[in-house]
């Protein structure tokens, strides 16, 4: 299952936005790529969202695909929506 977003906060997906994306991810059996520009990166490493650069305002799309993949892209949209609300 894939799904895009636009990446509203602030900062973007650095430091602290991303770690707790990552955590979330981490959360799920699913195996969950995120991509921003033609790259690709696991959403459940750190060093690979932050090597994306994703700035405000990029569209990324969210690849979901194993057994908890709908509970996994419900979370992680949900968290999303908080990160772009701060």
């Amino acid at each position: 299952m894939k799904k895009e977003f636009v990446i509203a906060n602030e900062q973007g997906l650095h430091a602290r936005p991303a770690t707790t994306l990552v955590s979330k991810a981490n959360l799920f059996k699913a195996d969950i790529t995120i991509t921003y520009e033609g790259e690709s990166a696991d959403l459940k490493s750190i060093m690979g969202v932050l090597s994306l650069g994703v700035t405000r305002g990029a569209l990324v799309e969210i690849e979901i695909t194993g057994e908890d993949e709908s509970d996994a892209m419900e979370a992680i949209a949900k968290h999303i929506k908080e990160l772009n609300v701060q």
